[in-house]
């Protein structure tokens, strides 16, 4: 049975992005955004998935899984890289899923980012999100706006991570990083104590439940620049999403309160690209007054997308607008911006509108 490490190096030459490993079949990749099988390696059993799994686990972590059946934790392998882990149990065996994530904080525009992904980064208080499905970059977007801010501005950095992903060393501010389970026993107890850790920039692994969401609002409304991430599609989604958190009787101050602290929402999207790999699809909302009054509206937040679409001066644009920006340059396929894009048959009509037809073009590829 090949070692876990051994596996992890395979899986790291490759180029993968994931590792999935359960009782019955071989190890399994995911390149380039597709599921790969391993079939030339052995099919796995029970005892070697657990043993897989328990090998990269401390004395602590072990108890915690055997208590609670399933586990977060980071893993590291000098000369190869650092991988999130997540083991579970399924059908009463051991699964074990691996991503790996990126140790090199790379810049804003090195991600393949619009620059004014930036922007929010540049704000002195207030709250900025980044949203997406997993494996959409969600991590490595936030690292780079933590470090763009960790280059150019003196400050006091406190990260609440599960678990901690990539590392920070202290540039011009001082940085400190604390992992769930590790450091603190949940969010709610790290965000409980934050704002007497004197901090100016406060970043939240993710926010998943009314009591993190209510903390973060509150740390952002106090003055606070706050950092973190949803599994959401777009800015509409988000918005609502944040809102649904709370019960009905409070969603009117949360609208209010959500209106006067949130700066910006990025939201990614990863496509296969033309030339190999893959490409980041980028909506990105800036906070205006008239998004305000649609947050604030239960009845017009509806009309927040056409906001973003109209809303370039600003360096808002739609996911739609991103596709068909990353079609013009000969990134992406139609057939691939038209599967990602809000509304196929508007998107077909942007395209016709560059002067194109679009079943030649899904014909060819690219034109």
């Amino acid at each position: 049975m090949a070692e876990i490490d051994g596996i992890l190096r395979l899986m790291t030459e490759k180029g993968s992005s994931d590792l999935h490993v359960k009782v019955g079949s071989p190890p399994a990749i995911r390149l380039n955004g597709r599921l790969l099988v391993l079939r030339d390696m052995e099919t796995l059993t029970a005892d070697q998935t657990r043993v897989l799994a328990l090998g990269m686990m401390d004395d602590r972590q072990k108890q915690s899984f055997e208590n609670h059946y399933e586990l977060d934790f980071a893993y590291s392998l000098d000369g190869v890289g650092r991988f999130r882990v997540n083991v579970f149990r399924q059908r009463g065996s051991v699964g074990i899923t691996l991503r790996r994530v990126a140790t090199e904080r790379a810049a804003i525009e090195d991600l393949g980012l619009p620059p004014v992904v930036r922007q929010p980064s540049d704000e002195s208080r207030g709250l900025i999100l980044v949203t997406g499905t997993a494996g959409s970059g969600k991590t490595t977007t936030l690292a780079a706006m933590i470090d763009h801010i960790n280059s150019t501005r003196e400050g006091h950095i406190v990260t609440v991570e599960d678990p901690i992903e990539v590392l920070h060393k202290d540039k011009k501010c001082i940085i400190n990083q604390r992992e769930i389970g590790i450091d603190t026993d949940s969010y709610a107890d790290a965000l409980r104590h934050v704002v007497r850790q004197d901090p100016d920039v406060i970043l939240i692994g993710e926010m998943r439940d009314h009591e993190t969401v209510a903390a973060a609002l509150t740390a952002a409304e106090i003055g606070n620049l706050v950092f973190s991430t949803l599994h959401t599609i777009d800015a509409t989604e988000t918005i609502s999403r944040i809102i649904d958190f709370f019960p009905p009787y409070q969603q009117k101050q949360t609208r209010l309160m959500l209106a006067s602290t949130l700066r910006g929402i990025v939201s990614l999207r990863l496509i296969p690209s033309i030339n190999g790999g893959l490409v980041p699809a980028v909506e990105i909302m800036v906070m205006t007054g008239t998004i305000r009054e649609y947050i604030i509206d239960a009845e017009q937040t509806y009309k927040i997308r056409d906001a973003m679409e109209e809303g370039q001066y600003y360096g808002m644009q739609t996911f739609d607008q991103s596709l068909l920006s990353l079609y013009q340059n000969r990134q992406i396929t139609l057939d691939d911006a038209m599967a990602m894009a809000g509304n196929a048959h508007d998107f077909k009509i942007k395209v016709r509108q560059l002067g194109v037809d679009p079943s030649a073009a899904a014909q060819s590829g690219i034109y």
